[in-house]
């Protein structure tokens, strides 16, 4: 089956990656979201979001990761405009086995 795999990444501190999952389960059901909480990243900005053994941040970079049939994935993310830029988005193909 071929699907449609969508990687939307945030920061943690902006608290959309709650909201993202929650339209996503609650009015989408599409068949699966996971969310990846990353060590270190940077945006477009540069600013670094990191965390650090003594130093714990509560902004750590956040990946979204949700999959479905390529028409269920673009539906869901014009619902979410509105919620986060459409270049911190990606998608691409990818095969169920």
């Amino acid at each position: 089956m071929n699907i449609t795999i969508a990687r939307i990444y945030v920061t943690e501190g902006q608290h959309v990656h709650e909201k993202i999952f929650e339209r996503l389960h609650d009015e989408h059901k599409v068949k699966g979201v996971t969310l990846f909480r990353g060590v270190a990243g940077f945006g477009e900005s540069g600013e670094t979001h990191s965390s650090r053994l003594l130093d714990m941040s509560f902004d750590l970079p956040v990946v979204v990761e949700f999959f479905d049939e390529d028409e269920q994935v673009r539906t869901a993310l014009e619902s979410l405009t509105d919620l986060t830029s459409s270049c911190r988005i990606i998608t691409f193909a990818a095969e169920s086995v």
